[in-house]
């Protein structure tokens, strides 16, 4: 199987699957426990059918939208992920070039592989930067400043992992960073030897969002306990409140879920917030972030920007939550699979068949604006 074999999401898991040791592809494709809401995340569109109007004229399409004061080309974007260079040696600037190219925006993450200060050099793609709450609020204020002086555009804050999830495939595998496998994971790495060969013949992996605060190279702090000990659970509403004052930027929330909550985020000046369950990644038998996506658009979808991730496979999955509401769509494993599979020239096949799906679908549904995109167009199942 070759990168032109890949059509679709599954076909680039596919792929990345047999270039990948499995102990990284499962950190990519698991959930945590029984990965119920994992599988419920792209089940839930299926709830509902698309209904196309006709003889509408629809020649020319246009993709673009403005979220967060960011004009992007497409309504998607790549949304940001942690340890990238694992999945392939080029990780966040393969991912960033592929973004820029599309229009669209990037996001690093606090555990990126690259620093978004040579992000901001090599694209000027609009990025965002994915920001945990540390119990050393210090290094909260840092980091934050860090990113501004980079010239990053948006803030998302990750509310919704102040611990780390029940990830079973990695406690399995005894994934970790630092590497700590077990013989049976061991094994799966020497299978896949050109991942290794690409790996110690590239710059050594680092997290450089975090180098110079945590140390990981000793073996004495790993991912998990990272999320278990330095990020601080009693994160309340006050402390993100001084966090949007001292951003005084666009600032949204990463892992909404309640619109009690998208109010109380309305109320402390944030411009956005993200419908997302961290990939079915955290809180297992939680509802699918498309489930609570229409309550939470009628509750603030007026007032700030309502953004949706978790689930996302297809072109008709992005215009279902644009249909109610969503303002633009974040994608994580649509574009990791591709990037293991292939780099740069993945992710760039993986936003190029989106592009084609979203233009097509729109020619069929007879909209050629992503704003005339309404819930008129959407039927529920009973």
């Amino acid at each position: 199987m070759r990168l032109k074999d890949c059509h679709n999401f599954h076909d680039f898991r596919i792929l990345a699957k047999k270039r990948l040791p499995s102990p990284i592809f499962n950190y990519i494709d698991g959930g945590s426990d029984d990965e119920s809401t994992y599988r419920r995340n792209t089940a839930a569109f299926e709830t509902c059918d698309l209904v196309p109007s006709v003889l509408t004229g629809v020649k020319d399409v246009d993709l673009s939208v403005t979220v967060m004061g960011q004009k992007l080309d497409l309504p998607v974007y790549c949304s940001p992920t942690a340890l990238q260079r694992l999945f392939h040696h080029d990780g966040e600037r393969a991912v960033a070039n592929a973004a820029e190219k599309y229009g669209t925006m990037f996001g690093v993450s606090s555990l990126g592989t690259v620093s978004m200060e040579e992000i901001a050099k090599q694209t000027s793609t609009p990025q965002a930067y994915q920001f945990y709450f540390h119990k050393d609020r210090k290094l909260n204020r840092t980091m934050m400043q860090r990113a501004k002086d980079a010239g990053v555009q948006v803030m998302m804050l990750t509310v919704d992992s102040i611990t780390g999830g029940n990830r079973e495939r990695d406690l399995r595998t005894g994934f970790s960073i630092p590497f700590k496998l077990n013989l049976k994971g061991m094994l799966q790495f020497v299978l896949k030897p050109m991942w290794g060969i690409n790996y110690v013949t590239h710059e050594p992996f680092s997290l450089p969002q975090l180098d110079e605060h945590v140390d990981m190279g000793k073996g004495a702090t790993s991912i998990g306990d990272y999320f278990t000990n330095m990020l601080d659970p009693s994160m309340n509403w006050d402390d993100v409140a001084e966090m949007v004052k001292f951003w005084d930027g666009q600032f949204c929330l990463k892992g909404i879920m309640s619109r009690e909550d998208a109010r109380k985020a309305v109320e402390i000046g944030c411009t956005g917030v993200i419908i997302s369950n961290h990939g079915g990644r955290q809180l297992d038998g939680s509802r699918s972030s498309f489930d609570q996506l229409a309550e939470i658009v009628d509750e603030v979808g007026d007032e700030i920007d309502v953004i949706f991730d978790s689930g996302v496979q297809r072109g008709t999955h992005v215009l279902k939550a644009l249909s109610l509401g969503a303002k633009a769509v974040g994608i994580g494993r649509m574009y990791l699979y591709p990037l293991a599979a292939a780099g740069q020239p993945g992710v760039e096949r993986a936003l190029g068949l989106m592009k084609a799906e979203l233009e097509r679908d729109m020619k069929l549904m007879g909209k050629t604006s992503i704003d005339q995109l309404n819930r008129e167009n959407l039927r529920f199942r009973s």
